[in-house]
């Protein structure tokens, strides 16, 4: 039987739950920057699974990986040792701050083992109590409920109040309004570089400078959510790297394993002892496949280079934006970092391009009604960015 688009959305209308707004195609196959739907259509991706190709669709290198765990090992759980497991871990340390790494299975189950991390720590290692957790308006950090609750985007949480206690929310980039907020009860400052789900707001360098300063002056640790920002997204292998400031914890998911779920927290020795046995786990944490995976992504992306090649593609990117906006009353900002970049708009419906620039073979994304946002796999060229790039222009002419 040929599943096509049509019964794709039979399907979606008779069994799955209505919780996405999937756009009217059906993708059969990719490779590299590359989709194909079922009718055969080509498609050059700005999307990446949300950023979690951050290799490309299929790399060889990735497929066999995959496979050759796949056929030795695919899961005991975390109540035994994997050699797959351990050596991720091993590299993260080497290529970070951290001394330790919990895994898990996605960037929401890692932010909320940081929070369950600090709390802990505070409680038990530094003998305080300091239960709150600051965070920024308009962040992002998940949808289960710890994560929900640290998340700045009220209108997100409103459906689903309670919420866990114990969470502020300040402007972000404000310096004055962080320092008011943290405390001598504040266990930690939890920030993104840059605000990804919220609209790609990057930090200000002297804002996260300072927000280090303050968590170490006031005991609180800082948290980095790069669920988003991390693997060489934005040009270096961890934002913060951009910025000159080290946290005490961070998180990472998306792009670690390929599009592969996966997620992890990187914490000091220090911060680490928090945790013991008991506390918390997983059960497909850290999965052998998952992370021979993320092996794989790591190497790919140090042999192809792909780190600077957002850096130099992000930059030219960046600038074609620019001078779209220049040429266009409607793009009226640029935002963004190495391969994470948004176009806002005034006076056009972003969705109405997405689908627009869907039918023109180009996958975008829009965040709301306003924004475009652009997260295409690391391997993405010049000249992809510059077809991109005049459909834009073409679109928003009309």
């Amino acid at each position: 039987m040929n599943y096509d688009l049509k019964a794709a959305l039979k399907r979606e209308a008779g069994f799955l739950m209505r919780t996405y707004d999937r756009l009217p195609v059906l993708f059969v196959r990719g490779h590299g920057t590359r989709l194909w739907d079922d009718k055969g259509k080509e498609y050059v991706d700005f999307v990446s699974g949300l950023g979690a190709c951050i290799a490309g669709h299929c790399h060889a290198e990735i497929i066999a990986a995959v496979v050759r765990q796949a056929t030795q090992l695919i899961h005991v759980s975390n109540l035994y040792h994997t050699r797959p497991q351990g050596e991720l871990a091993e590299i993260l340390v080497k290529h970070t701050f951290a001394d330790r790494v919990f895994f898990c299975n996605s960037g929401t189950e890692a932010n909320e083992a940081a929070i369950k991390l600090a709390r802990k720590y505070m409680r038990t290692v530094r003998g305080e109590e300091r239960p709150r957790v600051v965070t920024a308006l308009r962040s992002f950090h998940g949808r289960t409920y710890g994560s929900l609750a640290a998340t700045g985007q009220p209108e997100k949480a409103e459906p689903f109040r309670p919420l866990p206690e114990g969470f502020i929310h300040v402007p972000f980039n404000d310096v004055r309004a962080l320092e008011e907020a943290v405390d001598e009860t504040t266990c930690a400052v939890l920030l993104e570089p840059v605000q990804g789900e919220g609209g790609v707001y990057v930090a200000e360098p002297s804002y996260l400078k300072r927000a280090r300063e303050i968590c170490r002056e006031r005991g609180a640790l800082l948290i980095l959510d790069e669920v988003q920002t991390g693997m060489g997204r934005t040009g270096a292998l961890f934002a913060h790297q951009h910025f000159g400031v080290v946290p005490d914890v961070m998180t990472v998911a998306k792009g670690l394993a390929g599009g592969l779920p996966i997620g992890a927290v990187l914490a000091t020795e220090e911060v680490a002892k928090g945790f013991v046995p008991g506390d918390h786990g997983s059960t497909f944490g850290g999965n052998p496949v998952a992370c021979a995976a993320a092996l794989a992504v790591l190497t790919v992306l140090q042999e192809e280079q792909l780190v600077e090649n957002a850096a130099l593609v992000g930059k030219y990117f960046r600038e074609r934006l620019q001078s779209l906006q220049e040429k266009s009353t409607k793009a009226v900002e640029v935002r963004g970092l190495g391969l994470m970049l948004a176009l806002e708009l005034e006076g056009a419906d972003a969705r109405e391009l997405v689908l627009r620039c869907l039918e023109r073979g180009f996958l975008v994304n829009n965040i709301g009604e306003r924004i475009l946002r652009f997260l295409p796999p690391l391997s993405v060229s010049t000249r992809e960015v510059g077809g991109l790039i005049e459909v834009l222009e073409e679109l928003l002419a009309d």
